[in-house]
C-alpha cells in the first residue's frame, strides 16, 4: 500500500473510509509485527502508537461527520508513523507480516460479530 497517496488524499479532503481503513491497518500491522519480534529500533512502537492514536481520532470524527480527513495537527503523527512504517517494514519478515495481518483481521472479524 501507497501510505503517503493516503496521506495526501487525507490532506485533501480526498480520504475515503477504505483508504483510512487501509492506512490504519498497515500502520498497525507493523506494529503489532515490531512488537511480535521486539524490535530495537528506538521510538518506533511509540511512534506508531502514537499515529495509531491519532487515526483512532480521525475515525471517530469521521464517523460522526462523514467527512474524512486529516487536520493540520493531526498530520504530523500520522506522517511520523507512516515514517516510521516505512523505516521498519524492511527489518520484517514477509512470512511474519502475512500472520500478523491474518491476526489482526481475524480479532477485527470477531469484534465485528459481538458487537
Amino acid at each position: 500500500m501507497d501510505m503517503h497517496a493516503a496521506y495526501q488524499a487525507a490532506c485533501m479532503e480526498q480520504f475515503t473510509v477504505e483508504a483510512f481503513s487501509r492506512l490504519a491497518a498497515a500502520i498497525s500491522v507493523v506494529r503489532s509485527a515490531l512488537e511480535q519480534k521486539q524490535t530495537k529500533i528506538p521510538l518506533a512502537i511509540e511512534t506508531l502508537d502514537t499515529a495509531i492514536e491519532t487515526l483512532a481520532v480521525v475515525r471517530k470524527k469521521g464517523d460522526e461527520t462523514g467527512v474524512w480527513e486529516l487536520s493540520e495537527s493531526e498530520r504530523p503523527p500520522v506522517l511520523d508513523g507512516i515514517g516510521m512504517a516505512e523505516q521498519c517494514i524492511g527489518t520484517l519478515d514477509v512470512a511474519l507480516l502475512e500472520m500478523t495481518a491474518a491476526r489482526l483481521l481475524e480479532v477485527i472479524a470477531c469484534g465485528e460479530q459481538a458487537g
